[in-house]
Formats: structure tokens, sequence, C-alpha cells
């Protein structure tokens, strides 16, 4: 039954509870700029009422426990947010400085020097025989190469800074990740029923926020301070107390054999040189390395999504790169890489065990991250683009590190590949024409600027490594031997063999010297893998010269060209041309094997080339028909474009993230006015519980006084 004591009993703890409250408002008022702070709330319940012949008489309230008022799914929401933020801040910031780079507004930029090369060589074709022209000729190229140069080097060097980026990125995500585990660790040895550790979980939640800014995440509370976090591709970061770390690893190759091959017994890849790109390599045909007959060959397809598509000819057929050793080295679309298997012990090496058909092989030839689930478990996550443009899943698609990944590889590496495209192409262009030219002086000797990995391999296979043996055709080409004494010239077309045209898929550089040497009055050598070619002393000839040539191999070996190099990093003005500018070709000789006096054609299809279309081809965009010059527009207005739009989905991404934070902010940010409307109201609540016990020690006092 009722009482007074039980009265009192009620107003003592309505007094308890509202002291709690009264604290806990005074708390949150405290806080109310505390970064990351939950406002807090006491959960009340009624404790078991007494039966009685009335019915149910309360016996007061109970504070069960004080609790952080925060919504989970709305935050989860704003994680993703946060990430899609980082990524696209740190890529608008960077695209901002390549749009710099790329500023045709001021004078003296790429578009201005290259029209001027094309109006000097016009103005050559006007006077050929100007050795100031030739001059002013020769220093304005060097400002086109210095220019296409400058833009490499700016390029690689904001490559290069990512690299450190990345590096720091991934220290600053490891520390956070045993933070979060700590914080785990100290909320499940601190909670229990009625206690909650709402000051570790406002810290585990701030780090959390943090996380997702560097790296998209995913998080699972299992209660109790369990909380698990992985990545967007599943990779578990922090489960519990654990923590697994991610780690920076220079460019490596790994090997995944198939059952039953012996390879690895004492065979291994080996690669040199870089490249945005991820190589799969996998065996089509079984078989040995450099094999000799009546051994098969192996040889192998490339990928560069991982084996979602692979490379393919220009038929459309699937290309297919023999398996070699160093010495035949093979180089592989996409970058500078060469790739040649070796034996553990020796890099130079032949192995002796044959490569199986589905062996496979990944190459990254570039600092990758990695994430580490154990002593020896070691997974790729870096950001990797499908071929049809499409963000590999498994690997990391957000936050800061995915911005910087995909600055460094998607969009920096796609500028470079077009530059050295833009490079390529005014490099074999205009050596293709040059080199079917004559100038004011015919050779004595000369040497090739383009070498071969290997001399007897056919120099229109990637196993030459000569740098445009995919521009070789098949025919032929007109030599001329000069006697200056008598003034009489020979000419002839060089022959393989009974008149037998030149094949890039069946003639190496050593056919090429043999047919060379064939040639009355010259003799041919190799020389550092590059083809060398004088006048024979014991003859009568004194100089030569070239004329036409339908195979591109004077271009392709660097004979008689004007420019050397093969991409934007590597271009110069041959050496014999910049130290005599007689070697400069403005005419061409007839047939037979005479220029006459103030011939031009060669100066004039250069400087055609400003209008003429050239068909350019990179491995993240399709082939396109372009002068030189709008080539290298599309490629400012592209880096315009994606700076854009970069810009456009920051601040979008940034709208998403705030509107959530206000969501959030709505639900468990401190509200002034609404915590001060709590104070008064459970001041109240105070002092009428103190009333109560005012009011029950009345009545005590009441039934003393009856006993007296």
């Amino acid at each position: 039954m009722s009482s007074i004591f039980g009265t009192m009993d009620i107003a003592k703890q309505a007094l308890n509870l509202t002291q709690t409250q009264i604290e806990v408002t005074g708390n949150n008022i405290a806080n109310a700029d505390t970064p990351g702070y939950s406002r807090r709330a006491v959960n009340v319940e009624e404790n078991q009422p007494i039966n009685t012949a009335p019915g149910q008489i309360g016996t007061g309230v109970n504070g069960t426990e004080v609790v952080r008022i925060f919504d989970e799914f709305v935050e989860r929401q704003y994680m993703q947010k946060l990430s899609d933020q980082g990524m696209w801040s740190s890529l608008s910031s960077h695209l901002q400085s390549v749009e710099m780079l790329f500023n045709e507004n001021q004078e003296g930029r790429l578009n201005d020097v290259m029209a001027q090369f094309f109006k000097d060589w016009q103005d050559l074709s006007i006077r050929p025989d100007d050795a100031n022209v030739r001059s002013a000729l020769l220093g304005n190229t060097q400002s086109l190469l210095e220019t296409l140069g400058l833009l490499a080097e700016d390029l690689q060097d904001l490559a290069g800074r990512m690299d450190g980026y990345i590096e720091q990125e991934v220290e600053d995500i490891n520390t956070i990740v045993k933070q979060i585990a700590a914080l785990n660790n100290q909320i499940a040895v601190s909670e229990q029923p009625g206690i909650n550790a709402n000051v570790a979980r406002d810290e585990r939640d701030l780090k959390i926020r943090e996380l997702a800014e560097k790296l998209d995440i995913n998080c699972i509370d299992n209660g109790g301070g369990k909380l698990t976090i992985t990545t967007g591709g599943g990779q578990t970061l922090v489960d519990g107390d654990s923590y697994f770390l991610l780690d920076v690893q220079n460019p490596k190759a790994t090997t995944y054999l198939t059952n039953g091959s012996s390879f690895g017994t004492d065979g291994q890849i080996y690669f040199s040189g870089s490249s945005s790109y991820e190589y799969t390599i996998k065996m089509a045909d079984a078989g040995a390395v450099d094999a000799v007959a009546p051994a098969t060959q192996a040889t192998f397809n490339v990928s560069l999504d991982g084996g979602r598509t692979w490379l393919k000819n220009d038929d459309g057929s699937v290309r297919e790169f023999e398996a070699t050793s160093y010495d035949n080295r093979i180089s592989l679309p996409g970058g500078e890489l060469q790739v040649w298997f070796g034996t553990k012990d020796d890099i130079n090496g032949v192995p002796t065990h044959d490569l199986e058909q589905g062996d496979m092989f990944t190459i990254v030839p570039k600092d990758g991250v990695y994430w580490s689930g154990g002593d020896t478990l070691s997974t790729n996550i870096t950001t990797q683009i499908y071929g049809n443009g499409e963000a590999n899943p498994s690997r990391i698609t957000g936050g800061s590190l995915g911005g910087y990944l995909a600055f460094r590889d998607e969009y920096v590496g796609e500028y470079q590949e077009r530059l050295n495209a833009l490079a390529r192409g005014l490099v074999w262009e205009v050596n293709a024409i040059h080199s079917q030219g004559s100038g004011l002086q015919a050779f004595t000797d000369v040497v090739g600027t383009y070498s071969v990995t290997t001399s007897d391999v056919a120099l229109g296979t990637a196993g030459s490594g000569l740098a445009f043996a995919d521009k070789l055709q098949a025919g032929n080409l007109m030599v001329s031997l000069h006697d200056d004494i008598s003034g009489e010239t020979s000419t002839t077309v060089l022959s393989f063999g009974g008149g037998t045209n030149f094949d890039p898929q069946q003639h190496s550089l050593e056919d090429v010297q043999a047919a060379f040497n064939a040639i009355d009055g010259l003799t041919a050598t190799i020389q550092n893998n590059a083809l060398y070619l004088q006048v024979d002393p014991g003859t009568s000839f004194s100089s030569f010269s070239f004329g036409q040539d339908s195979t591109g191999l004077l271009a392709a070996l660097g004979i008689n060209t004007f420019l050397d190099g093969q991409d934007a990093s590597s271009l110069a003005v041959n050496s014999m041309v910049a130290g005599n500018l007689d070697y400069i070709n403005a005419g061409q000789l007839d047939a037979s094997g005479v220029m006459d006096s103030g011939s031009n054609t060669v100066a004039q299809d250069i400087a055609a080339l400003q209008y003429t279309g050239v068909a350019f081809s990179t491995l993240s965009s399709e082939t396109s028909n372009q002068t030189l010059q709008d080539y290298y527009t599309a490629l400012v207005s592209k880096v315009g474009a994606d700076t854009a739009r970069s810009t456009f989905n920051l601040d979008y991404q940034q709208s998403l993230a705030e509107d959530l934070r206000a969501r959030q902010d709505s639900i468990s940010a401190v509200n002034l006015d609404e915590e001060m409307s709590n104070l008064i109201k459970f001041q109240q609540s105070y002092a009428a519980a103190a009333k109560l016990i005012t009011t029950a020690n009345q009545m005590f006092d009441t039934l003393l006084a009856m006993k007296n």
C-alpha cells in the first residue's frame, strides 16, 4: 500500500533524475562548439507500480541511461558524399594546375610556335638556298621541341608529385585506422547495460568522417563497439579492435602459373620503364622463350584492364606478342614499358622451362596502393579504369586518395599519352617527307638515330624494338651515289635479293645492312644496333643521297631525317642537321638522282602538313584523323572540359554533403534555444520534486503531532 515514505521516495527519485537531466543539459551547452560532439539526453522509464485495492499506484521514475542523439542512416549517406567530395576536391585543384599548363591565351604557346614552324618551311620553299631562312627554321624548331618538352616535363612533375601525396595519404589513413580500432576496444571495454561510451563514440565517428574524406568506405556496426570498416571494394580495414593497413609498393610484377606449369622452376618475367597502365599478360600459346625450331614459340596476349578486354590488331583480332628474352625484349603499347623473360638468377638468361597456355603475369609499372591482409596476403587496390570507362569496383574509387590516383593515372596519364602521340605524329610525318629529300650537301657517312633491340628480328615486329616499327610498309627506296670529280651519279633501288622489295614482316636490320652493302660504293655496318652508312673509299664515289622511299625505312631508322626522338620528352633536331644547316632538305632528287637548282618540293610538302590530316591513335581514345594543330587544340579542349567537369562535380557533391551534414546537425548538434528550454523545464521539475518532499515532510509532521 502507499505511504508517506513512498511519496518521499518518489520525490527523491524525481530530484535525482532532474539533477541528472540538468547536468546533461549543462554538458550539452558547454560542448555546443566542440567538433564531433553529439547532444546527449537521458532515457527515462517509469518504475514498476504497486497493486492496491483502488488500483496500481506508481512508484516513481528511473533514468536508465544517457544516450547520444545520432542518426546512423544519415551518417552513412554523409560518409559516401564525403568520399565523393574528397575525390573531386583533389581532382579539381590539380586539374586547374594542368589547365594553366595548356593555357593557349599566353604568347609563345605551343600552337603559336607550331604555326611558326610550318611558316618557316613555307619560307624555305620560297628561298631554299637562303642560309638565314635555314637558321631561322632551326631556331624556331628548337623552340617548338623545347615547348613540347617542357609540357611533358611539367606533366611528369605533376604525376611525380602525386606519388608523394599518395604516400602521405596512405600514412594518414593507416594512422586513422589504428585510432578507430583502439576506440572500438575502448568502447567495448567501457560499455555495459545502462552505461554508454558516448565520448568515445563521438570521437570514433569523427575519425570515421576523416577516413571517409580520404577513402571510400563502408561501415557495419555490430554493437558493443564491434564496428567493422571496409574499403568500398570490400577489403577489411577495421574489425573490432583488429586493423589492416594499406601500403604503397614500388613497381612490380606478379606471377600466376597454371597447375602443372614448370616455368617457375627457373623462369621469371622482367620489365623496365613506366606506364600509367597496369598490364595483364596471359600466355595464348604454350612454348619456349626465344624458341628455335623445332621448338614452339610461346606467345601472349595483353590486357590493360585486368583481362576484361585484350589489345587488338587493326583488323580486330587479338594481338599476340612473342615471349622473348632480354636481347629480344618486347616494347608494349601505352608507355615506355619493355618486357622480357629471364631466369631467376639472370635477367639476361633464357629460361629452360616452357611457358604453358594460361600462365599469367601482372605488371604494375608504377607505385601502387595495396591492402595488407596478413603477413603474405597483399591485394592491389590502386584505382583502375576498365576499357568501357567504368571504374573497377574492387579498387579505390573515392576519397582524396582515389582522386590522387585517378589524377596521376587516368587524367595525367591520358594527357601524356596524347601529347606523346602529337610528338610522335610530328616526328614521323616530318621525317617521312624529309628523309626522301636532299639538302645542299650530300652525305659521306650517316648513322641512324633509331636503334633496334636486336638486329636479326624483322623490323616491322614488336620484337625489333624499333620506335616506328608499326609505320613500315612493303616497298623500296632509291639511293644515289655521286662522283664529285666526274659529276656522274649512279642511282639504284635497294634490293633484298633478286630484286625483292623490302618486307617489314620478314627483313631485319641485318637484311637491310646486306642490301646496302650490295650497292657498289656503299659500306653498311651496324653500330650500337643502329645502321651506319658510309662511302666505300675503294670506289670513285665521294658522297650519296636518298630519293623516294615507299617503305618508310629511312624515317624509321633515323637516316636523312630532320627530327629525332619518339615522344614529347625526347624530341630533338637530328644532330647532323643541327651541326650543318646544309643537311636541311628542301628539294628532292629526280629519277636520275639529280636535284634541280631551287627544288623545293620537300619544304612545300612539310609546310602543307599544317593542313594535312594525320591519323592519331592512343590506347585511351579512338583513332582520329586531324591536323597536328587541331589534335593539340582538341587536347587543350579536353583538359578544359575535364577541369570544368571536376569543378561542377565538386560543387555538386559539396552541396549534397553540406545538406546531409545539416540534416545530421539538426538531429545531433546542440541547439542552445532548445537546451535553454529544457533547462527551464528541468528546473521547474526539480522545484516541483522539492515541493513534494516538503509536502511529504509536513504530512509526516502532522502524524507525529497527532501522536503527541
